[in-house]
């Protein structure tokens, strides 16, 4: 045989061969066999050492590599190789040292593989033996049944045996139950072809496929918790089973299998999915909506907080009234900082939906290309980023309220889907196809002149239309001077609270400049002025002059507020004087501490001596002699 045709037997020989030079831990040689055993390509093998496959059997190969070494040849049963991936192989191992003295052809294959092909001799031996040897095999199974009939009669599961040809050898009661073939149907008989013939879905389930045949040719145990059997009436009968193999005298004779009935314990499990779906979804929305709910407490904002009694603020009550027994859209308008947010809630807490949750959109602050998404919400794997599916704001509003704020801030594309669940009270997430429905009144509210943006075809008329079915209009503050010192008490009192320092006073005087103020920033601005002076003040004492006179609104007479004439400086004076000895009268004489007339007018004490001694006033003239 020439030098080729020997390279070509080792090359394409059925089983792994290796040559390998111990002294240098080298692969010399590894056939295609070897190469598909330890899951690498030549290139990969010719840089790696052979060591790299012994893992934590180095010990065990390095004696039998001392052994080849010493004898000239060895063999084992006992080593495994690792593949390139890492994965250990059980291999039976023949070694021969070469001519040249140096190198060792390792022959190797694996030990199931083995196993396997000894099984499968076995039952074609098993099978030269003819009638005679099955029906010795067939008493091995009436042993089976006949001594363990009480256990087989009394299991809840299916229980049968199979030769090595597949056929039915005993059946239990509980089998008969669960597939509706009697004993004498199924025994001598294919039970593959008779109840395992199918998938679930109908196809055609090949016997060569079939884990409990795989038994009785490899010898061992199968377990699948996912196939079917067939009913005799054609109903698919979800099973999980185990198939065992049965050994007589060393000889692999059939098997034996155990199945469970587990259709009832997958509808639970899917009852239970479902419902552990619903809670988490349940849990999501409740998380969300105590989300809301957590804000608006931080915020402390109470629904019925409308301060004033001004005949604006009455008005605006009235409305409140009028459209809050409904479920009538409504549009909010009126300037930045005028409460437009509080007339929403004061609806909604006045609503038969008081119960469920107002919900708030910002639209001013959503990204352009999220709008969609925060209103409808999305399923998972809708767009980049979408990792979960998410509520949108409509679905956590149904059955309550929700309040657009800045409404004219809406992309147009955007308005008509709006319009659209406006008028169906339907819509889908993004990226699903199923139409949801909800039950949701809608509040707008915008400081921007809504017809002009239709005008400008920046806003949908039909939109406007939908939203302003009942307009209310929120007054700037400068309408409603009359309100100011109610609410100047209001913020006070709050944020005296807040920062915890009760006994700060505001001097009537200081309200008649609060009152003379245009308030371009309504009455946010004023209750942010009050905080901000509670924060910085004195000895307990509000002052606004300095604060009002700095800002670049103007300061407006009490003319222009009240509709009263200017004074001049000496009738200015003389109010002054009167004030005075009005608060010293009061004050019982006292001019300074708790309670004195300085406290009472927002003056410093020494302040208030300085025009006493001008005007020659003698504060004890005014205590009240006991």
């Amino acid at each position: 045989m020439n030098r080729s045709a020997i390279d070509e037997a080792f090359i394409s020989a059925p089983q792994a061969m290796l040559i390998v030079d111990p002294v240098a831990d080298a692969l010399v040689q590894v056939n295609a066999a070897g190469l598909s055993l330890l899951k690498c390509s030549a290139g990969d093998c010719a840089d790696l050492r052979f060591s790299h496959f012994f893992g934590d059997g180095i010990a065990l190969w390095v004696s039998f590599t001392d052994e080849t070494l010493a004898r000239g040849e060895a063999w084992s049963d006992d080593l495994n190789v690792l593949d390139l991936q890492r994965r250990p192989h059980a291999v039976e191992v023949n070694a021969r040292l070469m001519a040249d003295g140096k190198n060792i052809l390792f022959m190797i294959q694996p030990r199931d593989l083995l196993e396997k092909r000894r099984n499968h001799s076995e039952a074609r031996r098993q099978h030269r033996l003819g009638h005679v040897g099955w029906e010795r095999i067939s008493q091995v199974f009436e042993r089976i049944e006949r001594q363990n009939r009480l256990i087989l009669g009394a299991v809840g599961e299916g229980i049968y045996g199979l030769d090595a040809k597949g056929l039915t050898t005993f059946v239990n009661l509980a089998a008969e139950r669960i597939l509706g073939w009697s004993a004498s149907d199924m025994i001598g008989h294919d039970a593959h072809q008779m109840f395992h013939h199918s998938h679930s879905d109908g196809s055609r389930f090949a016997v060569q496929q079939c884990p409990i045949h795989a038994s009785f040719s490899d010898g061992q145990i199968h377990q699948v918790d996912n196939e079917v059997f067939w009913h005799k009436n054609g109903e698919a009968i979800a099973v999980e089973y185990t198939s065992t193999p049965i050994f007589e005298m060393g000889r692999l004779v059939g098997a034996v299998v155990l199945f469970r009935d587990i259709r009832e314990r997958q509808q639970a499990e899917l009852r239970l999915r479902e419902a552990l779906n619903e809670v988490e979804q349940l849990k999501q929305r409740l998380e969300l909506e105590n989300q809301y709910l957590q804000e608006e407490i931080k915020a402390e904002r109470n629904h019925h907080d409308i301060v004033g009694e001004s005949p604006a603020v009455m008005h605006l009550i009235r409305q409140i009234e009028l459209v809050a027994a409904t479920d009538a859209n409504v549009l909010v308008s009126g300037e930045s900082g005028t409460g437009k947010e509080l007339v929403a809630r004061a609806i909604h807490a006045s609503s038969r939906r008081s119960d469920r949750p107002l919900i708030r959109v910002n639209c001013a602050a959503i990204p352009r290309d999220l709008f969609e998404s925060e209103f409808f919400g999305h399923v998972k794997g809708a767009f980049t980023g979408a990792i979960h599916d998410r509520v949108g704001r409509f679905e956590l509003a149904d059955g309550g309220t929700l309040f657009l704020d800045e409404v004219g801030e809406i992309p147009l594309e955007l308005q008509s889907k709006l319009l659209r669940v406006l008028q169906d009270q339907q819509f889908e997430r993004v990226g699903d196809n199923v139409t949801r429905a909800v039950d949701v009144r809608v509040i707008a509210a915008t400081n921007r002149d809504l017809r002009e943006m239709i005008s400008a075809g920046s806003f949908r008329e039909d939109l406007y239309f939908r939203l302003n079915v009942f307009p209310v209009r929120s007054v700037p503050l400068r309408e409603r001077v009359e309100d100011i010192p109610l609410l100047a008490s209001h913020f006070l009192r709050r944020a005296c609270e807040s920062f915890n320092k009760p006994d700060v006073r505001m001097p009537m005087a200081q309200v008649e400049v609060l009152k003379r103020y245009l308030w371009p920033g309504n009455i946010r601005e004023l209750q942010n002025v009050i905080e901000r002076q509670v924060i910085v003040s004195m000895e307990g004492r509000l002052r606004f002059d300095e604060l009002l006179a700095s800002s670049a609104d103007p300061i407006v007479s009490s003319a222009h507020c009240e509709g009263e004439a200017p004074v001049a400086d000496d009738q200015f004076l003389l109010q002054q004087r009167s004030n005075t000895l009005a608060m010293l009268k009061r004050a019982n004489g006292k001019v300074s501490g708790p309670g004195g007339a300085a406290q009472l007018l927002g003056l410093k004490p020494t302040t208030l001596a300085s025009r006493l001694h001008k005007w020659g006033i003698d504060p004890r003239e005014f205590k009240v002699k006991r």
